[in-house]
């Protein structure tokens, strides 16, 4: 393969003439230019120059070979030439290295906030803005969290605890605790190999991992992360193209894939105003090139990736949805009793009573808030056997997971926690995180009196004033004269 310096490579950096550099090969996009998806302002930005930063967090790796001729490819760079160019560290650049640099300890990382608090140091602004927006006004996204904290717990005393089990099985996989990750979008965003640091970290767990749609790494890149005995599940966002979506499930069920999760709670976008305001600027991911879609890229990256989604979703689609896999279909983002009793009676597998993580309907309900009438009404219905409950969104506490479970839940999938840990320190910190919920469960079953799940009941959670949507006035006083837990990201400056 011929080789190409640096300096050549620059020469060509017009509308007319564009080179770029790819994973050490250089690319001639001219023609490619006025085709590509995400218009030609991204690629006119790095004509002439080494893309690789840029293309590498959204993008699958192998686009190029499955996307354009192989004439394409003109040749392989010339290192040296390539390490001889000036590198210009910029502000933004200066201020996330040294941050990470100063960053605590993962031993001093106590819970899912003291993650959060460190990943706001470390992520770049965009990246930030995307994994921590909510719609609107944030108050749905708020109080999926919140809402855990109008459960109180009924502890029974005088039980042997001495031996604590918590694993489960979810969809006919055992799993060590009833947790799994759910699918998040754009994890290169965060981190370099993306989604597949979370498959690694789920695999020294043995927990779940849902594969997302819209997912920085290629999906067989991510399953191939995974180990022989690892199961995932995928997620799905429909596609307007049908086919799309029905060769992405097939592949996905050839491929070993053990449950499918519809996404349904976004026929159009929340207003994600924090996202909004970025400028989205990366390659898109594998979804969007499969269709062909064009990409906005106006109002941040939320809006940039999810132009495909199919608006006619509809429940007369779940019977054609049935007829091209024999997974089991979930519907990932129920919030209402009657949908999820419509959902069984479909003859689907389960739901995952989801709110988008506040992303979507500002003032939708947390999902653990309707929980205990989503299950009261698929049992008034005899709905409820072989038919399974998840739920996702605020989740930060091994209570929040023990409360969970005791209203009827199989299992409980966290996203953020998962992103922010990835973020900040990789496998090992998904890893600490994992662990981090696992002894905090293990603790409140203990002092709860429940050695296992099945002696999580009902009867120890009070869910009296799980309705109530208000506040109490502040109490100056006493919020002032408390000595404030922060988290380890704010104790000392990144």
């Amino acid at each position: 393969m011929k080789v190409l310096s640096a300096e050549e490579v620059s020469k060509h950096n017009k509308k007319d003439d564009v080179w770029v550099i790819l994973h050490g090969k250089v690319y001639d996009l001219t023609k490619f230019l006025p085709e590509h998806p995400g218009g030609q302002k991204i690629i006119l930005k790095y004509a002439g120059m080494d893309a690789t930063k840029a293309f590498e967090p959204i993008h699958p790796p192998d686009i190029i070979d499955r996307f354009l001729p192989p004439e394409v490819c003109l040749g392989e760079i010339d290192k040296q030439s390539l390490a001889k160019q000036p590198k210009v560290e910029s502000a933004e650049e200066k201020r996330l290295r040294i941050a990470h640099k100063n960053k605590p300890n993962l031993s001093e990382m106590y819970n899912s906030f003291d993650f959060e608090s460190v990943a706001k140091n470390i992520l770049s602004p965009a990246a930030w803005a995307y994994y921590s927006s909510g719609s609107d006004d944030e108050v749905t996204m708020r109080e999926n969290h919140s809402a855990f904290h109008r459960i109180w717990l009924r502890p029974r005393v005088l039980v042997n605890v001495k031996d604590v089990d918590m694993s489960t099985t979810m969809l006919g996989t055992k799993t060590s605790m009833p947790l799994y990750i759910t699918a998040t979008a754009l994890a290169k965003l965060g981190h370099p190999e993306g989604e597949t640091v979370l498959t690694k970290a789920c695999a020294k767990n043995n927990l779940i991992q849902m594969v997302p749609t819209l997912a920085s790494c290629s999906f067989d890149e991510i399953v191939d992360a995974a180990t022989p005995q690892q199961t995932q599940w995928l997620q799905l966002y429909v596609n307007s193209d049908r086919d799309v979506s029905k060769k992405f499930v097939e592949h996905a069920e050839k491929r070993g894939i053990k449950g499918l999760f519809i996404t349904v709670d976004a026929p159009q976008l929340g207003r994600r105003e924090k996202d909004m305001r970025q400028k989205y600027e990366d390659e898109a991911p594998d979804e969007i090139e499969r269709s062909h879609t064009q990409v906005d890229r106006s109002s941040g990256a939320a809006r940039a990736i999810s132009s495909f989604i199919d608006p006619s979703l509809s429940w007369e689609d779940m019977k054609w949805f049935r007829s091209i896999t024999k997974m089991p279909i979930l519907l990932k983002g129920v919030q209402t009793a009657e949908d999820a009793v419509l959902a069984a009676k479909a003859g689907l597998q389960g739901v995952v009573l989801s709110n988008h993580g506040g992303r979507q309907l500002d003032f939708a309900p947390s999902a653990i808030e309707i929980l205990a009438e989503v299950m009261d009404a698929l049992r008034a219905e005899q709905l409820d056997k072989n038919f399974e409950v998840y739920v996702d969104g605020g989740i930060r506490r091994g209570s929040d997971i023990f409360k969970a479970i005791a209203l009827g839940a199989k299992g409980v999938g966290i996203g953020r926690p998962a992103l922010f840990a990835m973020s900040s320190y990789g496998v090992d910190g998904v890893d600490h995180l994992i662990k981090l919920f696992r002894d905090e469960l293990e603790m409140v079953m203990r002092l709860m009196g429940a050695p296992t799940l099945k002696h999580i009941t009902r009867n120890m959670v009070d869910i009296s004033n799980i309705k109530a949507h208000v506040t109490n006035p502040t109490d100056y006083l006493a919020h002032h004269a408390y000595d404030q837990m922060l988290p380890r990201g704010k104790l000392s400056k990144l």
